[in-house]
């Protein structure tokens, strides 16, 4: 007899969505976390100072907001406390120079700064968030949907009687592009492409990736649709509210609860073994780790049935760059020399697309970046709460940091292949340089700083291997039907009644919590 129907291993976005749809479903519900707190790279802590509340990893939740998951479970989620807060100006780029550009909510307003700036770029901007909206029914069940499926396929059918097979190829053609080539070819203005560029480093890719093209298209359609919100209190608010919905459901979660190993009888996952030697039983064990986890080690020394190209797959299985956050509290509020940016969400301070490519590429040849390409949030802009009054915060991330650690780009910093808190805080103060050009009097109201190196992501949750956020390198050959391996099949292993969720699998990595709530969905939630 089974303690439970699923167990689930790992409380990231993706196992909370599905242990929240599944409970309410009536049935039988254990979330087991390894570490002392819920949320995966959902979490907040006063690391700085006292009464300043930073979000240490996942910051701002459009993707959370626009998905199937908050539709279906938004409303139980805000009676137990669930709020976003907003601004109309969710993103901007400020260049070395001090030129800017800001992204509104208001389209007619985009198009007439875009305009403003090169002549045609504006009708362009409008043409290209047009085309999601119109293509939306399809594009995003293909982005978001279960690919292996009877729907998909009809969708696919559909698709190809509406557009003519030429038509459909040409469509998935256009989608393939990378980012450099749709901003070269159809924006003019520098700063329309810098404004863009820093966006595919946000989806686990570089400027030249392909299909980067169409998530940098999307992206514009949700960030002008929906905006960059952040939850009231803190990403860690988010986390409290699923805890209270899964347990008023009559689910459980258990921290420190480090699962050891899957159990397996005759070819079926029959439920776990904790380090300290305590068996659960469930009907299905749902597991939200890294594959390396998974294989590694939640079923290694099991003798269970694997596909042939599981090794192959394994040894194939590639991780991204690794991500820096850096945290300041600030005595006063941010005085940016550049006017319009007080109120935007997430600024990025970086001057063309060549500048995101090199950082990127310097990263990813594991060299620090001589000059990394930077996303800043101001959160207590949107949320007041998250400090004291009269004062602020800034959550900085670097999507470019290189996974494992060869050298500087700049030829300053002395590395020895690891991420000591010495190449730590001399990268740190790298980006502060950098940072503090733009805003009057920056060094004079830094009361604290607190930084992240990739390693130190790594040690906060094993499945951030290298630091990498996004549970694995989002390049075409292991996206979509070929995430994490060539031969993956939905969110199924080759041992009945397991199954993986998470970043490592499609949809893909971002708080959207899609592949909790397709599974969630196929186990009759």
């Amino acid at each position: 007899m089974a303690d439970f129907d699923h167990i689930l291993v790992g409380s990231g976005i993706n196992a909370l969505v599905a242990a929240a749809m599944l409970s309410r479903k009536g049935k039988r519900v254990l979330v087991l976390e390894r570490s002392d707190r819920f949320g995966g790279c959902m979490r907040t802590d006063e690391i700085t100072l006292p009464g300043f509340h930073h979000d240490v990893m996942a910051a701002t939740f459009v993707l959370f907001l626009t998905s199937p998951a908050h539709a279906a479970l938004g409303a139980d989620l805000a009676r137990h406390g669930l709020e976003f807060c907003h601004t109309k100006h969710p993103t901007a780029v400020l260049r070395p120079d001090g030129a800017s550009l800001v992204l509104s909510t208001d389209r007619a307003a985009n198009i007439k700064a875009f305009n403003d700036l090169s002549q045609g770029d504006g009708d362009r901007h409008g043409a290209d968030v047009g085309a999601i909206e119109a293509d939306a029914p399809f594009l995003f069940a293909l982005l978001g949907g279960e690919l292996w499926s009877w729907p998909t396929a009809r969708l696919l059918a559909g698709q190809a009687w509406k557009r003519g097979a030429r038509g459909l190829a040409a469509w998935m053609g256009e989608a393939l592009r990378p980012t450099r080539a749709w901003l070269e070819a159809n924006y003019s203005s520098d700063l329309v492409q810098a404004l863009w560029a820093p966006w595919a480093l946000h989806t686990g890719l570089t400027t030249e990736s392909a299909y980067g093209a169409q998530m940098g298209k999307v992206i514009a359609f949700a960030l002008e649709a929906a905006g960059a919100p952040v939850i009231k209190g803190g990403a860690g608010r988010a986390v409290d509210a699923f805890k209270a919905l899964i347990e008023e459901n009559g689910g459980e979660l258990r921290a420190g609860a480090d699962v050891d190993r899957i159990l397996i009888s005759n070819g079926r996952a029959t439920g776990v073994r904790l380090a300290d030697g305590t068996e659960i039983k469930a009907a299905n064990v749902i597991c939200s780790v890294a594959p390396g986890q998974l294989y590694g080690r939640l079923l290694r020394d099991q003798g269970a049935p694997a596909p042939d190209s599981l090794d192959e797959g394994l040894r194939q299985f590639r991780h991204g760059r690794g991500n820096f956050q850096l945290h300041y509290a600030l005595d006063g509020p941010i005085r940016w020399k550049t006017a319009g940016l007080e109120d935007v969400a997430l600024i990025h301070l970086a001057d063309s697309i060549d500048s995101v490519s090199k950082s990127s590429n310097e990263a990813e040849r594991g060299m620090l970046p001589e000059k990394p390409t930077i996303c800043v949030g101001q959160p207590h802009r949107l949320d007041p709460t998250r400090c004291p009054e009269g004062r602020s915060i800034l959550w900085l991330q670097i999507p470019d940091a290189p996974r494992s650690l060869k050298g500087d780009a700049a030829g300053q910093i002395r590395t020895d292949g690891a991420w000591t808190e010495a190449v730590r805080e001399a990268f740190a103060d790298r980006i502060e340089a950098i940072l503090a050009d733009h805003i009057e009097g920056f060094s004079e109201t830094v009361l604290a700083r607190k930084a992240y190196s990739p390693a130190d992501l790594e040690a906060m949750n094993i499945n951030l291997v290298g630091g990498d956020p996004y549970g694995g390198a989002c390049a075409l050959d292991q996206f979509f039907i070929w995430r994490p391996f060539s031969g993956s099949k939905n969110h199924a292993t080759a041992i009945d009644n397991l199954h993986h969720i998470g970043a490592s699998t499609h949809p893909g990595p971002g708080l959207g919590g899609g592949s909790g709530f397709l599974l969630a969905k196929r186990l009759g939630a």
